[in-house]
């Protein structure tokens, strides 16, 4: 264990800590070139003289040799969004560790109406390529393995996701897919997501929105009979999160077209630009589908976030107001006024325990942006934060997407042109509508990203490294820090309370007002143990023999 770790669990300085001697501390032993690019990913979040935000690096290579914490594109695409999908046979073309590792590694959970609908989540299905794959090509093994889950499942739809050997020995997933198509009869399609394209996941996102909506969106015109029509996007049902918003929506009367892609399934996708509106939870894993189901059926999209209580009244107010009927409004706020005692309750008994205490928070998606919310609830504070895989709109907010330079890694991912659909394209509002409701507190495509809502002075880091980490909690001594599951037990052993935020471990639902309550009881749990005391061994704490690294 290092000298930086045993030093961790002292106790807390007492003098404010000043972050711009942190960050020349986080930088300090990297090479100058590695230090320059670094810099520009870690801010002191402080605006100037003008009120603006400071403009971060972000969506760019990570330095040869840094322990990130992120995961490839093909991980993005496959583990992220099609993943919670439990009725199309998701089939990676590659080796068998490809597909075993993002196979239900989020805990992404699914509720068929019945025994007799399809449900694929709990198979891998892989084409478990060898070396002679590699040497004389992979497709007919590929067509193989299609027509082999065809038979045994038949399926509604089958897709193929491209790994990494797959791209640089040249195997055209689409052609086999276009190939099996007409033969089978069914909708396949596949994915060039190698796990190389793209800076990190976030390539993956993109390249499944793309795919999903060429192949699959507005292939249903069925008309739901419902009066409140929204699709959910941004939401994967991690640990039952996606149940409990449902229960919420269909309290309040409103009804879940389509979810991307929690508990989702073909159908659903098909039939999603019947809505008559999209909510965006995690923006930067699905935007792009908002904006393209925009352009083509006139569906408007709002940002919302259910993580949080007073979030999740936010929105549900938010989507009342959207429709602007004064019979959903009431049951809105009927609902929101039955729910919010007992969170109210449990947050202000946990908040005895865990107000004024510290927590750090660096996971993907928009999550290390709307926990914050929830730790405020109990009256923690977050003091430094960041994202493994996102774009600058993500930390300042989607203002800033005109000055964002499209470099060479954002132009291997492609840019679909969407246009109206002649026939589909039915705008949901005028654009008089439109700009009253903004007026009234409902802004469309608007995001203003984690920066803005965060303290002054606290420190902003974009994919993080273990040996930042490290250096962080020895010098902010967090009561508790949120990431993801790479680096997990690294935190454990150096007794800090570790939240994994990325698929809750056995945790969940956080989601919504039940969510809330479970969360607040989690993290009371996790601060308020005795056990992080008893990490260390009674001879390390007192030692008989003692050295010093050779660096110290």
């Amino acid at each position: 264990m290092s000298t930086a770790i045993k030093e961790i669990k002292k106790t807390r300085p007492v003098k404010p800590l000043d972050p711009e001697k942190i960050k020349q501390e986080l930088l300090a032993k990297y090479p100058p070139k590695v230090a320059r690019k670094r810099s520009k990913q870690i801010l002191v979040n402080k605006k100037d003289e003008d009120g603006k935000i400071p403009s971060i690096g972000a969506n760019v290579r990570t330095v040869p040799g840094i322990i990130t914490q992120r995961g490839c594109s093909y991980a993005g695409c496959k583990g992220v969004i099609l993943g919670p999908t439990r009725d199309i046979v998701n089939i990676t073309h590659g080796p068998i560790g490809c597909g075993f590792y993002s196979w239900l590694t989020r805990r992404n959970q699914t509720r068929p109406a019945s025994d007799q609908d399809d449900n694929f989540m709990t198979y891998c299905f892989s084409t478990d390529m060898q070396d002679e794959d590699i040497v004389f090509g992979g497709e007919k093994k590929l067509k193989s393995a299609i027509q082999e889950a065809y038979d045994a499942f038949k399926p509604k739809a089958i897709s193929i996701f491209s790994t990494c050997p797959v791209g640089l020995i040249g195997d055209d997933v689409h052609a086999v897919a276009r190939e099996m198509k007409e033969k089978l009869g069914i909708n396949i399609f596949g994915f060039s997501c190698e796990g190389y394209r793209g800076v990190s996941q976030s390539a993956g996102h993109h390249i499944a929105n793309n795919g999903i909506f060429t192949h699959v969106v507005g292939k249903d015109d069925t008309i739901k009979d419902a009066d409140y029509k929204i699709n959910l996007l941004g939401e994967y049902n991690i640990g039952g999160d996606g149940f409990e918003i449902d229960r919420i929506l269909d309290a309040c009367g409103i009804s879940v077209v389509s979810t991307f892609s929690g508990n989702s399934t073909y159908d659903q996708f098909a039939n999603s630009h019947t809505a008559d509106l999209n909510t965006v939870m995690c923006h930067r894993s699905i935007n792009y589908v908002a904006d393209m189901m925009e352009l083509k059926y006139g569906i408007p999209w709002i940002k919302i976030n259910f993580i949080g209580a007073k979030s999740t009244a936010k929105s549900l107010r938010k989507i009342a107001a959207y429709f602007d009927e004064p019979a959903l409004i009431k049951k809105v706020e009927m609902v929101i006024e039955r729910e919010m005692p007992e969170v109210e309750a449990v947050s202000e008994d946990v908040k005895k325990r865990c107000e004024g205490k510290v927590a750090m928070l660096f996971v993907g998606g928009s999550r290390a942006h709307h926990y914050q919310e929830l730790f405020r609830e109990i009256g923690m504070k977050t003091v430094s934060a960041g994202y493994e895989f996102a774009h600058r709109d993500d930390y300042e907010g989607r203002a800033v997407i005109p000055d964002i330079k499209i470099d060479a890694d954002s132009r291997n991912i492609e840019e679909l042109d969407i246009e109206k659909d002649p026939e589909k394209y039915r705008p949901r509002k005028t654009p008089e509508e439109m700009a009253s409701l903004a007026n009234k507190g409902v802004p469309f495509k608007k995001y203003d990203g984690m920066m803005p809502e965060m303290a002054e002075g606290s420190l902003i880091i974009d994919d993080v490294s273990q040996y930042e980490t490290e250096l962080l909690l020895k010098i902010y001594k967090p009561d508790i820090y949120c990431a993801g599951i790479k680096e997990k037990y690294a935190i454990q052993k150096s007794g800090i309370p570790m939240k994994q935020l990325h698929s809750y471990d056995s945790g969940g639902p956080y989601a919504g007002f039940k969510g809330a309550i479970n969360f607040y009881k989690e993290i009371d749990r996790m601060v308020n143990s005795n056990v992080w005391r008893f990490l260390e061994a009674p001879w390390q704490s007192h030692p008989e023999l003692s050295a010093k690294y050779v660096w110290e």
